[in-house]
């Protein structure tokens, strides 16, 4: 029974989160008035911060630049399944974690609030949902994760000899 609930989790999980975000993209890359009223909003309240254009369509957090993030990681968690690539779902994880992070933030933390197309807080329940998938996949793949990022550590800063 727990070998077939593990199994559920490790295909469930990554096939969730990209089921997510590969959903939200016909959003994101069509201009749909859901996503103009979300990075409308913020992208207001990046102006009365002093930061005009920061989710605006060329902006560096613009709808095309999340769902372009959002597109990478879904490759990578599908990718992960080729066993020789499974450290990509790591690489997917971490970053559909941080890409939930930001989005929890700025439901709770800005103006946008946590029902900003009226669908009764369905989208901050689905990044929330998002955001627990890829911290269990990180914790589940724990010792593969940190072997990842001893690698990158010492691939970046290198030891003296």
């Amino acid at each position: 029974m727990m070998i077939w609930l593990s199994r559920l989790v490790r295909f469930g999980l990554p096939l969730f989160v990209s089921a997510i975000f590969l959903d939200s993209l016909r959003y994101k890359f069509t201009d749909a008035p859901e996503t103009q009223e979300i990075f409308g909003r913020l992208d207001a309240w990046a102006t009365s911060l002093g930061a005009p254009g920061l989710f605006d369509y060329t902006g560096l957090f613009s709808q095309y630049v999340i769902g372009s993030a959002e597109l990478l990681a879904s490759a990578l968690l599908l990718i992960g399944f080729i066993p020789a690539f499974q450290r990509f779902q790591i690489a997917g994880s971490a970053l559909g974690l941080t890409i939930m992070s930001g989005a929890i933030s700025f439901h709770l933390f800005t103006p946008l609030g946590i029902d900003p197309n009226a669908d009764g807080g369905g989208l901050f329940v689905a990044a929330c949902l998002v955001w627990l998938s890829c911290l269990a996949l990180l914790v589940i793949k724990r010792q593969a994760a940190l072997a990842l990022g001893c690698g990158l550590l010492r691939a970046f800063i290198p030891t003296s000899r």
